[in-house]
């Protein structure tokens, strides 16, 4: 069944803006006044805290929000181990255990669907490096879903910060702090540890990737000497508005299962759930600077060149999530979306490149101007990695193409959006990217590179 107009049309509201302090409640008085935990909450409610920081962080970083919900998250049986919905999820055991470290120049077809997944069955850790123990380094996964996750099940990870990337189908996410609509040429971002739900907009099935931030969060670069606007813009973000179920006073009670959710949680690498008897979806209202929020790729206000050279691609960055060192990130989240090209005498597709930095891309939609599409080639849905200082840069045909251009002012990217996932870390490459899946094109760097053209023009004596 195709996603119709209406099912693409947003259905939620938000409150707009990035690292803000926001309010809202589902019922008027639900939120307390004057303080954050009195004796009494309005109207029978729990008061509790999460935290997504260190409580004594420094003021500008401090992350936390209050949640008055009917019954607190902690009411619930022990968790127990769970299996894994699937091997390729990469869980169990040490963290990255299997890994391949490799120089090679990776590339994949797109990824297959599995029409009897959900979004955490469909998830395929393809690479990563760190350790979520220890919140050091990041994970970066495809997603295939063939099916919603059922209305009783939920999930979190207390491992990292998750960045949803669509590429093909709608999400409709539902947080214990309020719903979000994500199509494609949107992201979504849910912090560690609140607990969601995502289920398929018209039953169509669902493809992207997701990057999981073990260390720090995501915050917007600094914008430096362009000035105060530009690249993602904070007024663009979205955040939900409080939203909730009554299921508790019967659920708490009820001895017959109708009325029991269960909880998976992603805990070190590895999965554990609980069966409650009330549902986590019952945060009444809620105040803070910590919660899920979206944001439409179609916003970014894109930086250029306007006289010559093509520019770092960090000018690129939507968000940014910094390690300790300055200027350097455990992860950035790159976008190339449709842009303006008018440098004179200038090579105007990315250049040639060895970078310190490990780059993990895909496409969207539409094509990449540095990369041909087609059978064998960088196409939607797919995926490509080029390590920690292995060589990469434009296909033969698209640098002879772009060497030899007439130039002039030409719009690239017309309809298509391409990312990048770009850390300071070597990234290892999983069993299930490097052989499970069998999407590596073998022939990646002969067809890319093994036709690249000699022009060097030997000087002779006494020219």
């Amino acid at each position: 069944m195709p996603v119709t107009k209406f099912d693409l049309e947003e259905k939620y509201q938000y409150q707009n803006g990035f690292d803000s302090y926001f309010e809202t409640e589902a019922v008027p008085g639900a939120l307390p006044l004057g303080h954050n935990s009195p004796q009494q909450p309005p109207l029978g409610l729990y008061a509790e805290k999460l935290s997504g920081t260190a409580f004594t962080a420094p003021r500008h970083e401090n992350k936390q929000s209050w949640l008055y919900r009917i019954l607190p998250a902690c009411a619930h049986p022990p968790f127990v181990p769970a299996p894994a919905p699937n091997e390729s999820l990469g869980l169990g055991g040490a963290p990255f255990r299997n890994m391949h470290y490799i120089p090679n120049q990776l590339r994949w077809d797109p990824f297959d669907h599995d029409p009897e997944a959900d979004f955490v069955g469909g998830l395929h850790l393809v690479a990563g490096a760190g350790d979520p123990a220890l919140k050091q380094g990041c994970a970066m996964y495809v997603y295939a879903a063939g099916r919603s996750m059922g209305e009783r099940e939920v999930f979190y990870s207390a491992d990292g910060e998750v960045l949803v990337v669509p590429q093909e189908g709608v999400l409709d996410v539902r947080t214990e702090m309020g719903c979000l609509l994500v199509r494609p040429m949107e992201i979504c971002v849910i912090p560690r540890g609140v607990r969601y739900q995502v289920r398929l907009v018209g039953g169509v099935a669902a493809r992207g990737y997701v990057l999981e931030l073990f260390q720090g969060r995501f915050v917007l670069p600094e914008l430096g000497p362009i000035g105060s606007n530009g690249l993602a813009n904070a007024r663009d973000f979205q955040a939900p508005v409080a939203s909730f179920d009554e299921d508790a006073e019967f659920g708490a009670t009820a001895s017959d299962g109708k009325h029991e959710f269960v909880v998976t949680a992603k805990f070190n690498n590895a999965l554990y759930r609980t069966v409650q008897r009330h549902t986590p979806f019952d945060v009444v209202a809620w105040h803070g600077n910590y919660y899920p929020y979206k944001y439409d790729l179609g916003r970014f206000n894109t930086i250029g060149s306007i006289s010559f050279d093509h520019p770092d691609p960090s000018i690129f960055t939507v968000l940014s999530a910094p390690s300790d060192h300055v200027g350097t990130s455990v992860a950035d989240f790159v976008i190339f979306p449709p842009r303006w090209l008018v440098g004179e005498d200038t090579f105007r597709p990315p250049w040639y490149h060895r970078n310190t930095m490990s780059e993990f891309m895909g496409l969207i939609r539409g094509g990449y101007d540095a990369k041909k599409g087609g059978s064998g080639g960088f196409v939607p849905g797919g995926a490509s990695l080029h390590n920690v200082m292995s060589g990469h840069g434009p296909d033969a045909e698209s640098y002879e193409g772009a060497r030899n251009a007439v130039l002039q002012p030409a719009k690239v990217g017309e309809g298509s959006c391409a990312f990048m996932f770009e850390s300071c870390l070597m990234m290892g490459v999983s069993d299930w990217g490097l052989k499970t899946c069998q999407k590596v094109q073998a022939e990646y760097s002969d067809h890319s590179w093994g036709g690249v053209k000699v022009h060097w023009k030997k000087k002779t004596e006494g020219a």
